[in-house]
C-alpha cells in the first residue's frame, strides 16, 4: 500500500469561553476527525490548533494530549488572526498525517463553523501524484 502526506482541516465553535465548553467542542471535533477519516494518532505528523481571540480558558492541544496516543503528536496552539465580523468562539485545526493514497480526506466542520467551508462538506479525493512509500 502506498502512503502520502495529507492535510486535513477542521473547525468548530464553542458555546462559551469555559474549560468545560471548549473541552466538549474539541472532543467532539477530534472524535469526528478520527472516526470519519479512520485516522490514528500514530499516522499524524503534526497538529496546529488556532482559536479566536475570545477563547483563552484552555489550550486545545492540552485537551488533545489527554486522548490515547495523542501525547506523542507534535502540536501547537496559536491565536487566529482577528478579522472584524468573523466567526466568534471558533477552534480550527490543520493536521498533517500519512494516509493511504486511496483514502478520501474528510474535512470536519461542526456547529456554526460548518458555514466556513460548505464546499468541504463532502469527502475530498486528492490526486495520488505525490506519495510516500
Amino acid at each position: 500500500m502506498e502512503w502520502q502526506m495529507r492535510a486535513i482541516r477542521g473547525a468548530t465553535t464553542v458555546a462559551e469561553n469555559s474549560v468545560e465548553a471548549i473541552k466538549e467542542a474539541v472532543t467532539e471535533l477530534l472524535d469526528e476527525l478520527e472516526n470519519r477519516n479512520e485516522l490514528k494518532p500514530t499516522e499524524m505528523i503534526s497538529v496546529t490548533f488556532s482559536v479566536t481571540k475570545d477563547l483563552d480558558a484552555i489550550f486545545p492541544a492540552a485537551i488533545a494530549r489527554s486522548r490515547p496516543l495523542w501525547d506523542s503528536v507534535a502540536m501547537l496552539d496559536v491565536q487566529q488572526m482577528h478579522v472584524e465580523g468573523s466567526l466568534q468562539r471558533c477552534v480550527r485545526f490543520l493536521i498533517h498525517a500519512y494516509l493511504p493514497t486511496t483514502a478520501s480526506v474528510h474535512h470536519i466542520y461542526l456547529r456554526n463553523a460548518a458555514k466556513l467551508r460548505p464546499d468541504w462538506g463532502l469527502p475530498q479525493k486528492i490526486s495520488a501524484t505525490h506519495h510516500v512509500n
